[in-house]
């Protein structure tokens, strides 16, 4: 993957985009790299391996359009419902990708991150994420974060505990809970919300995804698998977000 450059003015004109109403995060939930296999007889393994040719084009292009922040459901706390031989190889998936990528990560100065629970991931696999994470935690181009045993429950599960044991010693007070507050707990405390959330596969659920941060997000599904999301697919999200006129709860006109 080339050094991508930013789009120009003249460039998003011809995709019918202008920067000013592009979003500034997008999130995806990144759906069906199992159908898409199963449909091709393929072991589902493929289908997620051919998901991340879909991942390395979705952070190029949010790259090259200017988005300020890419956030992809790579791995859900409820995935651990799955068979442990299709896990194992979905973190070896995961470990290979951050290895082989980590070089292209820098090249594009892209600021690495990832949320979620970390236990169980192993040792492995943490070690090659906490060390890219490293690496790249001076770069200034758009931020990469990989929901990764991710799940938005636990998330605000885990923030409670947090603020109670921050009252609990004092350091606290109940008066000074508020939304900032509760924010500032969570995983992705420090980053802005996504605005924009897009689905492939075409399920029309949230399937426990950032339900706090997400809560004046526009949405968008797609029929599309995730292994066949392409260019064109992303530029038509974006053509929609830049259509709808978001009221955040007011009014306009």
């Amino acid at each position: 993957m080339a050094v991508a450059t930013e789009y120009t003015e003249s460039e998003l004109a011809d995709f019918g985009l202008s920067a000013e109403r592009l979003p500034q995060h997008i999130a995806i939930i990144m759906d069906g790299n199992g159908r898409w296999a199963s449909s091709r007889r393929l072991p589902r393994i493929e289908g997620h391996r051919r998901g991340v040719k879909s991942v390395r084009l979705a952070i190029r292009e949010c790259s090259r359009l200017g988005i300020k922040q890419l956030t992809l459901y790579c791995l859900s706390s409820e995935n651990w419902k799955r068979p442990p031989k299709e896990l194992d190889r979905l973190l070896r998936l995961l470990e290979q990708y951050v290895v082989e990528e980590r070089s292209e990560i820098m090249r594009q100065g892209l600021q690495f991150s990832i949320i979620g629970r970390r236990e169980g991931l192993g040792d492995s696999v943490l070690r090659e994420i906490d060390r890219t994470i490293d690496l790249s935690c001076d770069n200034t181009g758009m931020r990469l974060c990989l929901a990764v045993n991710y799940g938005s429950r636990a998330e605000i599960v885990d923030a409670v505990r947090d603020i109670a044991t921050d009252v609990a010693s004092g350091n606290l007070a109940t008066s000074d809970i508020d939304e900032t507050c509760i924010a500032d707990h969570l995983y992705t405390a420090g980053m802005s919300d996504p605005d924009l959330v897009i689905r492939t596969a075409g399920e029309m659920r949230i399937s426990n995804y950032l339900l706090w941060q997400i809560s004046y997000a526009e949405l968008w599904v797609t029929e599309t698998c995730w292994p066949d999301f392409r260019k064109d697919n992303l530029l038509e999200a974006l053509r929609d977000y830049a259509a709808r006129d978001r009221r955040f709860g007011g009014l306009t006109g």
